[in-house]
Parts: structure tokens; C-alpha cells; sequence
């Protein structure tokens, strides 16, 4: 069984046990979350449910693992024989999440 859930902009695939990281929520570790926006649920190996946009009375429970920062990347901006330069770096925010549930 899985489901396509939205969060922070993206779709995750997504089925009971899995992990993965999202977009930062405003949740602590160990806080229970609830994904709604489902879009497509299976189940079962031939029955899919598709929504449109959403599948109604379906839900995605999930328990955040941690909040962290990911790698740092590097942005140079360079204009040639003008002397200017600059450098700046990056650390996206990230949460992880355990899927504990589908709720179909």
C-alpha cells in the first residue's frame, strides 16, 4: 500500500515504514504530523484511487524524527573585467519523517 502525498511544494511517494525528508515543518521530534493532501492512494496490487485534485477521507500520519540543515552549497556571482565577485552559501532546513500510517 502507498500513497502520493503534498507537502512544502513537492509529492513524496510514500508507504508505512518509509522515511523521508521535507521541507521544514513547524513540528518538534517526536510530535505526531498529519498529511491531508493526498493525491492517489493503492490499495491493493490493481486498485488505485486518484483524486482530483484530491482523494477525500484519506490521510497520511507520520512522526517527525528530527530537524536539521543540509548541505552547504556554494552561489559565486562573477561579472569579468568589472571587479565584482561574491560569494554566499546556503543550508536548506530539512525535517524527516517516519510514515507511520495511511488512513484509507
Amino acid at each position: 500500500m502507498y500513497a502520493i502525498i503534498v507537502t512544502g511544494g513537492k509529492q513524496y511517494k510514500v508507504s508505512e515504514g518509509s522515511t523521508i525528508f521535507v521541507e521544514k515543518l513547524n513540528a518538534e521530534p517526536e510530535q505526531e504530523v498529519v498529511f491531508d493532501e493526498v493525491l492517489a492512494v493503492s490499495k491493493g496490487d490493481d486498485e488505485v484511487v486518484f483524486g482530483t485534485p484530491k482523494v477525500e477521507g484519506v490521510s497520511v500520519t507520520a512522526r517527525v524524527l528530527k530537524n536539521g540543515k543540509g548541505k552547504k552549497i556554494r552561489i559565486i556571482k562573477h561579472k569579468p573585467k568589472k571587479g565584482y565577485m561574491k560569494r554566499q552559501g546556503h543550508r536548506q532546513p530539512y525535517t524527516q519523517v517516519v510514515i507511520e500510517k495511511i488512513n484509507a
